[in-house]
């Protein structure tokens, strides 16, 4: 029966990795992600419900749209693999419990912000908002108001600790150095996590996102990199993973 949940979860995380491409895209642009059915980026060709199934339309379709035949970006597929894995991992390690939707919660708005930070560098205050919410009510379901309050006094702390590295940041080199959806983000951290393991995650997420940055300057002359997909990609490794800093606090 594991192996079906696994399935199934896996399933489930691809359909909703599509609809996450979506909003990525949509919600920067001010679009509304409810009306109007997806179209084709070159040719405008609105896709069919069997040219919208998860990764298999891109692999049947051979990468290509079927009405002007242009290729379609990788990026897609990827979003909808990744969901569907990091989802399965999830019920694999947590079951159904409230972890679990934290779990589900943390990729959901990694995913989202994936799309949108490297599509226009923004971090969408509505999908903070709405999974920040929904955070904070299974935090109180595992714990009651004790587990609501030490949540909200965590994710309190590591917002003012990424605030004053945003001021500091901009103090020694003059210009904006982190975003305030990263800021945000941290705050959304500490829902999930406690201080000091929220700290944790800030250096982590810098030493993944270092060698990225310097492989773009190098290569593409990009000096903006955004920051914010290395944010929750270092809080689900720390999250999955169910260290115990317990003994640490």
């Amino acid at each position: 029966m594991e192996g079906v949940y696994l399935i199934l979860f896996f399933i489930l995380g691809t359909i909703l990795g599509s609809f996450y491409n979506v909003v990525g895209y949509r919600l920067p642009l001010e679009i509304s992600i409810s009306k109007g059915r997806s179209k084709c980026p070159h040719c405008l060709h609105e896709l069919s419900w069997y040219e919208l199934v998860p990764i298999l339309s891109f692999l049947i379709q051979k990468g290509r749209c079927r009405a002007c035949h242009k290729k379609i970006a990788l990026f897609y597929p990827l979003v909808e693999l990744a969901t569907g894995i990091l989802f399965a991992i999830s019920y694999y390690s947590f079951g159904f419990t409230y972890d679990l939707g934290i779990s589900l919660c943390i990729i959901s708005l990694f995913m989202i912000i994936i799309v949108s930070d490297l599509t226009y560098y923004i971090i969408p205050d509505e999908v903070l908002v709405v999974f920040g919410v929904l955070i904070l009510i299974f935090q109180y379901l595992k714990g009651s108001y004790m587990g609501l309050f030490s949540s909200l006094g965590s994710g309190l702390f590591l917002f003012f600790v990424m605030f004053l590295m945003m001021k500091l940041g901009y103090l020694l080199f003059k210009k904006e150095s982190l975003g305030g959806g990263d800021v945000k983000l941290m705050l959304i951290t500490g829902f999930v996590l406690p201080p000091l393991p929220g700290v944790i995650v800030i250096f982590l997420s810098s030493l993944i996102a270092l060698p990225i940055s310097i492989f773009l300057l190098l290569r593409k002359k990009e000096h903006m990199i955004p920051y914010g997909p290395f944010i929750l990609l270092a809080l689900i490794l720390i999250y999955l993973m169910k260290i115990d800093f317990s003994g640490m606090m």
